[in-house]
Formats: C-alpha cells, sequence, structure tokens
C-alpha cells in the first residue's frame, strides 16, 4: 500500500478519509499490537496516532485505573545530548514532540503488559495487618502466606475475632511485590477446623477485593511481624484505592477457591485488601461467629522493572515511567547501579527497586517457612538438629 505520499507519490490513506473518519476507524482497534503495526506503517501514520494519544485511550479503554496516570514518560539511563541552540518556538515544540513520543511508548508497552499472556504467579509479598486477630500471633495473618493446614506440628490459619453479628465484615492487607502489577484473581481457602466438633468450616459469605496504595511515607510501612498486630497501619485513611471488585459468594468448602476479576485490574501502588464479608459459622463454646482463612494467593503479573511510578509524593502516583530494557537486565545490574553518568531520574527508581529487591529479601528470611506435607516438615527438623 502507498502511503507516503512525498516518498511514492500516491495518496496517504488517513488524508483520503480525513481526520474524523480515520479517527473512528482507529479507535475500533482493541489489541495493543494492532496499534503499534499502524504505528509503523509510515511517518504519517504514526504521528497521527501519537498526537491522537490513541496508546492511551486505548490503555484506558482495556483497563480503566490507567486514568489515574496524569502524565507518562521514557526514562533512559543516559541523559538526552544537549541539543543545539534553537528558537524558543522550536525547543518548544521539539519538547512537546519528544513528550508526545514518550507518552506513547509509555502507554504501548502498558496495553501489552496488561494482556500479556504470560502465566500469572502469587505476587503476595508481606502482610500488612488484619482488621482483629482472635489469638496473635498464634493466629496470625502471616499463616495465611504458608499454602498447608499443619506447620511446625501446629494447625496454619487466621481467624478473626469473634462477633455476634454475622454480617460483620472482616479483611486483611497484604503487600505486593510491585508497585504496579496486573492483577487477575484472587484465591481463598477457607479455614476447617478438625480439632473442633462437626469440625465446622469458617468461610465468609462472600469477598471483595480492593487494589490500591498507602498515604505512608516510603519507607514508613510497617508489616505484621511475631511482635507486632500492626492494627494502625490498616486504616482506610492510610490508603487510597483505585479498584474495587465486584463481590464474590464464597462456599462453606475447605478448598482453595479462585474469584476471577471481570477484567485484569491495574494495581497502582502494590497494597491489595481482601474483604470478607459476612460470616456463616459459629463456634459452639463462645457462640460467636468467626472467619478463618488457611490460605490467600493474588495471582497476577509485575510490571517491574520496564514500568515504575513515582512515588516521591505518597499522596500523588500519577507519574507512569517507562524504562525501555530494564527488564532485560540482570538484577544485580540494577541493585548495583550507581553511575555517576546515569541519569537523575534512573537512579532514583533503580534506588526504589533496590528498595522493593531488599524488602523481599529480608522476607523471604524472615518470613513464615513453608513445607510440602508433614513428612518434608519431619525432614526439615532432622537437618535442624544435624
Amino acid at each position: 500500500m502507498e502511503t507516503e505520499e512525498d516518498d511514492s507519490g500516491g495518496c496517504d490513506f488517513l488524508d483520503w478519509l480525513g481526520p474524523d473518519t480515520s479517527t473512528t476507524v482507529f479507535e475500533l482497534l482493541d489489541d495493543p499490537a494492532d496499534l503499534a503495526r499502524v504505528g509503523a506503517v509510515s511517518r504519517s501514520w504514526r504521528r497521527f496516532v501519537t498526537e491522537n494519544e490513541f496508546s492511551k485511550r486505548l490503555c484506558r479503554r482495556i483497563c480503566p485505573e490507567a486514568a489515574s496516570f496524569t502524565r507518562a514518560v521514557v526514562v533512559t539511563r543516559s541523559p538526552p545530548p544537549p541539543q543545539p541552540a534553537a528558537s524558543a518556538s522550536e525547543s518548544s515544540q521539539d519538547a512537546e514532540c519528544r513528550a508526545r513520543e514518550g507518552e506513547h511508548a509509555a502507554y504501548s508497552y502498558l496495553a501489552g503488559a496488561i494482556v500479556s499472556a504470560k502465566p500469572a504467579m502469587d505476587l503476595i509479598m508481606r502482610c500488612v495487618g488484619a482488621s482483629s486477630t482472635d489469638f496473635f500471633p498464634d493466629e496470625s495473618m502471616e499463616n495465611t502466606l504458608v499454602p498447608h493446614e499443619w506447620v511446625n506440628h501446629r494447625h496454619s490459619y487466621w481467624s478473626s475475632g469473634g462477633k455476634d453479628n454475622p454480617d460483620a465484615p472482616e479483611s486483611l492487607t497484604y503487600r505486593l511485590s510491585s508497585d504496579l502489577c496486573v492483577i487477575d484473581e484472587i484465591r481463598v481457602r477457607p479455614y476447617k477446623a478438625a480439632f473442633q466438633l462437626g469440625h465446622p468450616i469458617y468461610s465468609s459469605k462472600a469477598v471483595r477485593i480492593r487494589l490500591g496504595h498507602s498515604k505512608l511515607d516510603p519507607g514508613t510501612e510497617t508489616f505484621v511481624s511475631a511482635e507486632n498486630e500492626n492494627l494502625t497501619a490498616i486504616a482506610d485513611e492510610n490508603y487510597t484505592w483505585t479498584y474495587t471488585s465486584p463481590e464474590f459468594p464464597m462456599l462453606q468448602e475447605n478448598v482453595l477457591q479462585t474469584f476471577k476479576l471481570p477484567r485484569p485490574a491495574l494495581c497502582i501502588g502494590g497494597i491489595v485488601k481482601i474483604e470478607l464479608l459476612g460470616r456463616l459459622q459459629k463456634q459452639s463454646t463462645d457462640d460467636k461467629y468467626y472467619i478463618c482463612v488457611c490460605h490467600v494467593q493474588v495471582m497476577g503479573r509485575s510490571l517491574s522493572p520496564d514500568l515504575m511510578i513515582d512515588i516521591s509524593d505518597p499522596a500523588d502516583y500519577s507519574n507512569l515511567k517507562y524504562l525501555p530494557g530494564a527488564g532485560n537486565l540482570r538484577p544485580e545490574d540494577l541493585l548495583s547501579s550507581d553511575a555517576k553518568e546515569d541519569s537523575s531520574d534512573w537512579r532514583s527508581l533503580v534506588s526504589r527497586y533496590r528498595q522493593m529487591r531488599q524488602l523481599a529479601m529480608v522476607y523471604m528470611l524472615l518470613g513464615p517457612v513453608q513445607f510440602a506435607d508433614e513428612e518434608d516438615e519431619a525432614e526439615a527438623d532432622m537437618l535442624h538438629l544435624l
């Protein structure tokens, strides 16, 4: 197809249709790969795509949470080379063109990452806090990170406090492994109290999730530990929620139940709150309603380090930053990057990546130990004795 009038003498298809009809046609594209191909047809087509912000529009259609971003930029490792002197109008036009190109690149990559077919994984890194705990720390929410009901010769589960009202909700708040990630589904396994008469299952009536970010200053966030229940950190005023799922009914069954979101949801800030709505089971000893959870998973894909958000201001997570090629670097390259020639934006984003990696490493060292079954647990005990 001849599209460049100045190169081939043919008529550009966009000129033939006109801008309004061309816009209508381009907005019918719902696959980021198709939009990328369209932008590669010719210089005029790419200019039309970038000037009309089609990649941003597509992102927001696929994932409305992307509307939270007011700015999207490309961050390169090296500062841009100095530009030759130009008139004020030329400098302004060049800067505006570069900004549009950067925004297009960032949103194009984000849209592709959202619809990616890469396998999902459990993204939970740490427990922030539970709305209540019956016997802390024995029944701490830390137990929900272990996929087994029996660990270290005792039952492993989280239990809420008892309530007379069967509609009283509870919540479990977690920190994910990335500040920016796509969530596909959550999985929750209610706990079956095999040590109680009748083996009751303490499920909730329904479950709902919220995704967002903390308003607390970076580095001041605290987590559940053996000594700290961390109840003050879970107050809603400490968070901004940018996504709320529908309510999913929960079965009163002792299985890992999957609750698939209607569409992939973008978590901006790395915080997920799982709301457990309503109670079904009373405890015979005190005639109160409880909710107990054995295991929780938040399934999705981390978008770091290729995409990151600016957390310099906890009240404003609105800057999306795209680091082309960062995902191809080895983790040790990012962790050791202190080169003076690196751009300031690159250094600040690498610093955040380093902080998240170190937090993950600390958690791996201090977090709950997981065993596949009782035989593996016994073997680990023997190794410890050796």
